[in-house]
């Protein structure tokens, strides 16, 4: 029998060939394909770049003329060779040959340049920008920019950095703009953003990512198509030319392609845009500038890999709510991350609509094929279609189909438990700061300036304000904090002194009241008013720290000015300055290192019994002055954090008036107590609310009554509103209608409202928002608060017959005591036996009623209280009645008087022109008891409105019982008839 001769040789060849195609593996990292890279030249050179352009032999031809310039850009990790692994898979030489432009922006290996592993990604987005800059001085055209993975995240960090200025398009290619949405591996957002916080503190601080390193994470995101492809490659080592083809791309993600990562740039990365998920909040700082894609304004294509696990699609699509002002458009194809711009999927696919894409762009062709407005449909929890893509993908994605199953288990069990998992973790963030106000004795030193000290030693590179586009870190606050300080000590101002502060609500303001702080002495916050003699002697001021606004009105006062803010050198900063005379010490202009710091000065000696601020209020026409100690601040802003949940990822914008106690105690407080940023702006304007919440990345807004009234009245946007990261409106005094217009504007936003005595520990909060108009109940670590019954005539307490007070039961109106901690506040007025024989509580001027649920209601203040002929009626309950007609914008009762008594008044204000009739009057206050019905209620056209949007009956009161348009209460018909002369008449001789 004979034996064929291939049955001897093909297994012994096969052998040899493993052999020595292995032994070559082994001594050259694989096989040699004779393939050349495609050809550039670096034209330019900068310390973070090489700027390549490919195909330059033909650059300056009448070829390349026409040709739109495209900048492609890389991720960190990766080598610039990723847009030429090899020629068969090359996205330079395709774009060439369809008559693109191609250029490359190479950031090198950080490990081999030089400071390269002290990069930042900053130092990355800024580059991008200079090499657009640079492409464009070259060809003279706008610059398509183009970036794979982060490299696409670059591109639209850097368009918006620029505004989109000199950028024709932007292209990218599974670059996630919403991580958050669309986490890798389906990890839950808590799981992510935790993690990431813990590599970004303790991980990449303190070191960088070697390139080996950075490959095998890309392996282990996909273990199983990993470990395919290398049991593929030893099966076929014997046969070279089922090799070849793929070896360049083999080759290139087994090793030749991965490069080191900074340590810094995987902190900002990690810090900015997964922890505080800034690509879509906005607010991402840029060196010192502050950023928002929203500012992006030019088309955009977003690929999208359907079988994506690492840019995934929802995260992916991010973009469209990210960059409002762009055209954003998809392109979905069946690929995975990779396999977007490397393979045989992108030469078919990603580069032909690529080039497509430009030349719709360019006025050259029509819109390609699969090039589609960016889908807005929120991803459902089971996707059968995503999971049918996946099994059909490929062997490979076996792994996939099990961790989509494991998604959708997952996030079923995620929504059962979502509300226990939130409350634990807001418990985990609350639980320090209640446990740190627990501690607070008189004795302990708690102040504004200590809390910013303690920031600034803990995160000194911490973002502390925003302001003008500009950040301002913890470390350079306080610096300015101390150099302010070292002023006021130059000036004479010492431990103790009130100095008065007249200043708009910018940076300038906080570090003044802080540094008034850190030398102990007393803030008196000035209201901006005319005539400021009256708060200038209550607050026993005799120094004013204005801004150069207000230099002209303090003058007046007689106070020595202190000017501080507005820059600094020879400068006249106003008429009163010029004409002489005047007392005036420009602050900016003293040397802080040549003031000699007296032995005296400790910074932040404020105990927490001592006064810190002092702010008015108006009461029957009286300017009264409230004493603020460092444990009543301390006491809103610990709270505040706690109740509002803030963190180090909340921006809270302060556009509440800092003279106003809230702008001080809850946002400012709030925000330093929760480690939060703090976004200050050059006054409050409803048409710049929407630029300023997303170039700062506003989560927090803080507001003071009617504040909010004219952002929800402006009339809709074309295209409906806008995305917006807020969460949160927090503040006080909000009337029940403009709660549900806020609520119904802000869809996914809470109202958290507060109530908080000026003087005392009595803190209400609403945090369940559930009952708009309502105060909540007592904060954690605040006073124990209980209600006395209370006779609005007499003003004083109602007494039993043993001479204590009489508690209130449910829905019983009582005024509000709370027990102070005595040793804390001695500037608060104490009754002391008031339930039991040696108690002490304190009295808040603030009547309310509670519900059977324990939730606390306002009613009226002592002094605004209406004593009609029947007996006291209470104003609070008229206008929340009234508030609730949708055709009312804004309400209030007062009392006109008229004799020994009052008559019981409403006034309203019609919302966007609609029309109030007297059914709809009767039918709003039918659910008041007869007797706290108004008497009248009249129709104005403008609600007064004090310098913190509190509307204000002292000017309709003045005008006496209305005229015009008005109904009068007719308890025979049980209705509001209109109001005629003789009517009017009856009443008024009925009081």
């Amino acid at each position: 029998m004979r034996v064929e001769p291939d049955v001897v040789t093909g297994p012994l060849g096969r052998l040899v060939a493993y052999a020595q195609n292995g032994l070559e593996v082994l001594r050259f990292g694989g096989l040699d394909t004779g393939e050349q890279p495609s050809p550039y030249e670096v034209v330019e050179r900068g310390p973070m770049f090489r700027l390549r352009r490919y195909y330059p032999d033909t650059a300056g031809g009448a070829e390349t003329n026409g040709r739109p310039p495209l900048l492609l850009v890389h991720p960190m990790m990766l080598a610039a060779d990723v847009w030429d692994v090899a020629p068969s898979s090359s996205a330079v030489t395709a774009l060439h040959e369809a008559g693109i432009d191609p250029w490359v922006v190479d950031f090198g290996a950080p490990d081999k340049e030089s400071g390269g592993l002290d990069r930042t990604l900053t130092d990355h987005v800024i580059a991008v920008s200079e090499t657009i800059d640079l492409v464009r001085k070259h060809t003279g055209k706008d610059v398509h920019l183009a970036g794979y993975s982060q490299g696409g995240m670059f591109c639209y960090q850097a368009a918006a950095y620029r505004k989109a200025r000199d950028v024709a398009s932007v292209i990218t290619f599974g670059a996630p703009a919403d991580i958050l949405a669309g986490a890798p591996l389906g990890l839950s957002e808590e799981v992510l953003t935790k993690g990431a916080e813990f590599l970004a503190d303790h991980v990449f601080s303190r070191l960088a990512l070697p390139s080996w390193a950075a490959r095998l994470g890309f392996k282990l995101l996909d273990p199983v198509k990993s470990a395919r492809s290398q049991v593929d490659f030893l099966r076929q080592l014997h046969n070279r030319d089922a090799l070849i083809g793929r070896e360049r791309q083999r080759r290139f993600l087994e090793g030749e392609g991965w490069v080191a990562w900074s340590g810094p740039a995987i902190v900002e990365l990690l810090r900015q845009f997964v922890v505080h998920n800034r690509m879509m909040t906005g607010g991402f700082a840029i060196g010192d500038r502050l950023v928002t894609l929203a500012d992006i304004t030019c088309p955009i294509l977003a690929f999208v890999g359907e079988v994506d696990d690492i840019g995934q699609p929802a995260a992916v699509r991010g973009i469209g709510k990210a960059a409002p002002k762009a055209d954003v458009f998809e392109f979905a194809m069946r690929a995975g991350h990779f396999g977007l711009v490397v393979g045989s999927a992108a030469t078919k696919t990603t580069w032909p609509a690529v080039v497509d894409w430009i030349r719709w762009r360019e006025g050259e062709g029509p819109r390609p094929g699969g090039v589609a407005p960016l889908s807005t449909e929120p991803a459902t929890t089971t996707r059968a279609s995503d999971m049918t893509s996946r099994i059909t993908y490929g062997f490979n994605q076996l792994a996939d189909v099990g961790l989509g199953a494991t998604k959708t288990i997952a996030a079923r069990a995620t929504e059962a438990v979502r509300t226990s998992r939130e409350i634990t973790a807001e418990a985990a963030q609350a639980l320090p700061r209640l446990f740190r106000l627990g501690q607070i004795q008189g004795h302990t030193r708690v102040s504004f300036g200590k809390l910013l000290a303690e920031q600034a030693k803990r995160s000194p590179d911490g973002e502390c304000f925003l302001f003008d586009d500009r950040v301002h870190t913890n470390a350079a606050v306080a610096d300015r904090i101390d150099n302010v300080v070292r002023g006021l000590i130059h000036v004479g101002i010492r431990q103790g002194d009130h100095v008065g502060v007249l200043m708009d609500t910018r940076p300038s303001a906080l570090v003044a009241i802080a540094a008034l702080s850190r030398l102990g002495a007393v803030a008196v916050l000035l209201p901006p008013a005319a005539d400021l003699s009256t708060p200038v002697r209550l607050g026993e001021v005799s120094e004013i720290i204005v801004d150069p606004q207000h230099v002209d009105t303090a003058v007046a006062t007689g106070c020595e000015v202190l000017v501080l803010g507005g820059g600094g050198g020879e400068r006249v900063i106003s008429a009163t300055t010029a004409n002489g005379g005047a007392n005036i010490v420009d602050m900016e202009r003293i040397d802080p290192d040549a003031v000699t710091l007296p032995g005296w000065y400790r910074p932040n000696p404020g105990l927490a019994k001592d006064l810190a601020f002092i702010v008015f209020s108006r009461s029957c026409g009286h300017t009264e002055a409230k004493l603020i100690t460092n444990h009543r601040w301390a006491l809103s802003a610990f709270g505040t954090a706690s109740a509002a949940a803030l963190t180090s990822r909340d921006t809270v914008y302060c556009i509440t008036p800092l003279h106003h106690p809230s702008g001080l105690l809850t946002s400012v407080g709030g925000a330093v107590a929760g480690g939060s940023r703090i976004a200050l702006s050059r006054g409050y304007d409803p048409e710049r609310f929407d630029a300023e919440v997303h170039r700062y990345g506003v989560t927090v807004v803080s507001y003071t009554w009617t504040l909010l009234r004219e952002l929800v009245a402006r009339p809709e946007p074309a295209g409906g509103e806008p995305h917006r990261p807020i969460r949160l409106f927090l503040g006080s005094g909000m009337p029940r209608g403009l709660w549900r217009r806020v609520l119904a504007r802000f869809p996914g936003a809470k109202v958290l409202e507060f109530y908080a005595s000026t003087e005392g520990d009595a803190v209400l909060a609403n945090l369940s928002g559930a009952k708009p108009g309502a105060k909540g109940r007592p904060l954690p670590g605040s006073a124990e608060v209980r209600l006395a019954k209370y006779d609005p005539v007499a003003r004083r307490l109602v007494e039993d017959e043993r001479g204590y007070a009489v508690p209130c039961g449910p829905g019983e109106v009582g005024l509000l005591l709370a027990n102070p901690r005595v040793d804390i506040d001695p500037t608060a007025r104490r009754l002391r036996g008031v339930f039991a024989p040696g108690d002490t509580w304190l009295a808040t001027d603030d009547l309310f009623v509670a519900d059977s649920d324990g939730d606390y209601w306002l009613v009226d203040n002592v002094h605004t209280v209406i004593r009609a002929p029947r007996g006291p009626v209470y104003g609070q309950p008229i206008a929340d009645a009234l508030d609730d007609l949708p055709s009312v914008d804004l309400a209030i009762a007062y009392g006109v008087p008229e004799g020994e008594h009052e008559i019981a008044v409403a006034a309203v204000t019609p919302w966007q022109g609609a029309e109030i009739t007297g059914e709809d009057v009767t039918k709003a206050l039918a659910e008041l008891p007869v007797d706290q019905r108004p008497d009248l209620v009249h129709v104005v056209d403008d609600m007064p409105l004090t310098t913190w949007y509190r509307p204000s009956a002292a000017a309709l009161r003045e005008h006496g019982v209305p005229t015009g348009r008005a109904w009068y209460y007719d308890a025979t018909e049980v209705a509001y008839l209109p109001l005629t002369e003789v009517t009017r008449a009856r009443l008024v001789a009925r009081s």
